[in-house]
């Protein structure tokens, strides 16, 4: 069909629509379905397994696997950027890494121990999907929205996203409740249940994206010239001018210290808290364990929304920093109280303060962050160096978190060390000038 013309709010609506489309990932296979599935296929009493001549613990396992696909994220998306800058055909760069994640998510259903590299490739490729088509959607905002328009169509995308990704975890929820009332029948009907919504996460995802493919223009600009090695390595360069300009800028240097020291706690955090729920605490029942777990996501995700909007009117009256040093402060409570929680209500409690600081933190990072950089154009290179120092805290993050798990046997003590890292932050902070926000 004929391009839409930048700011057409048919094209921009099509843009956000691909937060709806992909989103159910995130809330699926990284936050709830998934960690309880792999969890119940290890017996009670056993949660080793030997695998890569290793014998390790599930939960320390999922960890290195996590740490590695995002060390690999971390390393082809500036690649990717450069590439995305340059070639005019993006899309099929888009719905490669869109159709790599969800088809990934649709062989998870064969994920088992007796197959445990087969699934944990699937589980790799689907982190690299998601997170390399991310790159590619990101950097088409600035092609089809004026700046007036990005701020809003981005919250829009973000919107759609935890609504879509919320239905279709809610659906999944009742096919594992009330396997009887899908036809779904056999042994262990309630695991059946959480295989077909793998199955359910790469349909939603491939289907509802084509609407989102359907409007948008193959890329910026078409070229026909030859995608050299400078091209190629573009992303890095960027990066590289990046940190150098960050000697230039000692409040935006010693902010991304306390950043990145936070986020690499948060992140691990989010990916490991249901792994952990479904170790640690007492359950009466494996039923009353997914049902619980997945219950305690859905309230994570509530209440992160107002948490992020108490988080934005505080930063109005306290300023930023204070902000983020207060919720830091939280949060290290918050992993120091975890090592002694036992029972179901502790865990719906803990959710719902995760929710709060979770959505605050998140949010106010990125925005102190646009707030003290430098007067530039290049606003996309500094978020890309954002991006890549984010992910390489996950790896960090995560590494830490399954060395502890593996050595200890147990992610209480793992959790507390995440309690270091908030109060790390904490100082970090207070080094940044406070006349610099």
């Amino acid at each position: 069909m004929k391009n839409l013309q930048k700011g057409d709010k048919k094209l921009l609506n099509a843009w956000a629509f691909y937060d709806w489309a992909n989103s159910v990932y995130t809330l699926t296979i990284a936050s709830a379905v998934f960690p309880i599935f792999y969890d119940a296929l290890f017996p009670k009493d056993n949660h080793y397994i030997d695998v890569f001549g290793l014998h390790l613990k599930n939960s320390a396992l999922i960890s290195f696997i996590t740490a590695a696909a995002f060390l690999v994220v971390s390393f082809i998306s500036p690649l990717l950027s450069g590439i995305a800058d340059y070639v005019g055909n993006k899309k099929s760069f888009m719905k490669f890494f869109c159709y790599l994640g969800a088809l990934s998510c649709m062989g998870l259903y064969w994920f088992d121990l007796a197959n445990i590299y087969v699934g944990l490739a699937f589980y790799f490729l689907g982190l690299l999907g998601y997170w390399g088509s991310l790159v590619f959607y990101n950097s088409y905002l600035p092609d089809i929205a004026f700046e007036e328009q990005q701020d809003r169509i981005s919250a829009k995308g973000y919107s759609l996203g935890y609504i879509g990704s919320v239905i279709l975890l809610i659906i999944n929820l009742a096919m594992i409740m009330k396997p009887e009332l899908f036809n779904i029948s056999g042994p262990e009907p309630a695991m059946k249940a959480m295989r077909y919504s793998f199955i359910m996460v790469g349909v939603w995802w491939i289907l509802f994206s084509q609407y989102t493919y359907y409007y948008l223009p193959k890329g910026r600009k078409e070229t026909t010239q030859k995608l050299t090695k400078d091209v190629f390595f573009n992303g890095f360069k960027e990066l590289k001018k990046v940190w150098a300009l960050l000697n230039e800028n000692v409040p935006l240097r010693r902010y991304l210290g306390g950043f990145f020291v936070s986020s690499m706690a948060v992140q691990t955090v989010m990916l490991v808290a249901t792994y952990f729920g479904a170790q640690e605490i007492q359950w009466s029942s494996k039923e009353e364990s997914t049902i619980g777990l997945i219950i305690c996501i859905l309230i994570i995700q509530l209440v992160a929304v107002v948490g992020a909007v108490l988080t934005s009117r505080a930063s109005e009256k306290y300023g930023n920093i204070s902000t983020l040093i207060f919720i830091n402060a939280i949060w290290a409570v918050f992993c120091a109280l975890a090592y002694f929680i036992t029972l179901p209500m502790h865990f719906y409690v803990m959710a719902t303060v995760a929710g709060f600081v979770m959505g605050g933190i998140q949010a106010l990072s990125r925005s102190t962050y646009s707030k003290l950089l430098p007067e530039t154009e290049d606003t996309a290179s500094f978020f890309s160096f954002y991006d890549v120092a984010e992910k390489i805290g996950i790896v960090i993050g995560m590494c830490v978190y399954g060395i502890i798990d593996q050595i200890t046997g147990s992610p209480r003590a793992a959790i507390v060390i995440l309690a270091v890292f908030f109060v790390t932050s904490i100082f970090l902070l207070r080094r940044v000038p406070k006349k610099a926000i």
